[in-house]
């Protein structure tokens, strides 16, 4: 069931939004050689309990940690580690969501660490530009599909695959609500958004093909060609005339 937001809720949603907005920003200033995924998982950890929020990765489903760090080759869903250290030239994706008063925000960004290759600094940019390319056209009566063909075909003239094994998603009172939101598929399908419809869209971008596969740990996704892939996320809302981003 899709479920429309009131004022009050979008409040909520609002505050969520800007501390997962924050905890980024924070966490961005720690993105250095030398670090741990672990430390910057305790960074997150500290900075939502300061902002009054709770970590809404920790403990869902049973994953262990409050981010998702993923490195390089991994798509999303990497545990942090005290043994995995980010290194210079490493692409570090982090997926932050924060629960503020029982509503959720949802976002993410990859970051290249140090001096990083053209090749590398041009596959984030495509993500980022992907999720904006995307957006522009959300307003009520528009499809999901609308949105998943303009990321698709964007990603792809590019030189670049989209993940098609995981998609973004409503967002609410749980992190993970209907509709789903494809990254790809064909225009003129799918939900048509709603005023008040609050929706993550997350677009992953592949260096190579699409397809991945799922590390023994049972969380960490990779590219199964190895090759290096770019994680962008926001949370936003769909407004009478158009969208509200929520974590930006």
């Amino acid at each position: 069931m899709i479920i429309i937001k009131n004022h009050q809720q979008l409040e909520l949603m609002r505050s969520a939004g800007r501390i997962v907005r924050d905890t980024l920003g924070e966490l961005s200033r720690h993105m250095l050689p030398g670090i741990t995924t672990a430390e910057l998982d305790k960074i997150a950890y500290d900075f939502m309990l300061k902002s009054g929020a709770t970590p809404s990765c920790l403990n869902y489903d049973g994953y262990p940690a409050t981010l998702c760090v993923s490195i390089n080759e991994q798509v999303v869903h990497g545990i942090p580690s005290k043994k995995v250290i980010v290194k210079e030239g490493d692409l570090v994706s982090l997926d932050v969501c924060a629960c503020y008063k029982g509503y959720h925000g949802d976002a993410a960004r990859t970051f290249a660490v140090g001096q990083c290759t053209e090749e590398d600094l041009r596959l984030v940019e495509t993500t980022k530009e992907a999720f904006f390319h995307g957006v522009e056209i959300l307003r009520p009566g528009v499809r999901i599909g609308d949105l998943g063909n303009r990321i698709q075909t964007f990603v792809e003239s590019r030189g670049y695959s989209v993940v098609r094994a995981l998609e973004g998603h409503g967002i609410g009172s749980s992190l993970h609500e209907e509709p789903g939101v494809p990254n790809f598929g064909a225009a003129g399908r799918g939900v048509r958004l709603q005023a008040g419809m609050t929706i993550a869209v997350e677009p992953m971008v592949n260096a190579g093909g699409y397809d991945v596969k799922v590390l023994d740990d049972e969380w960490t996704v990779v590219t199964a060609d190895g090759k290096k892939s770019a994680h962008y996320e926001n949370t936003l809302v769909i407004t009478e005339n158009g969208y509200e981003l929520l974590t930006i």
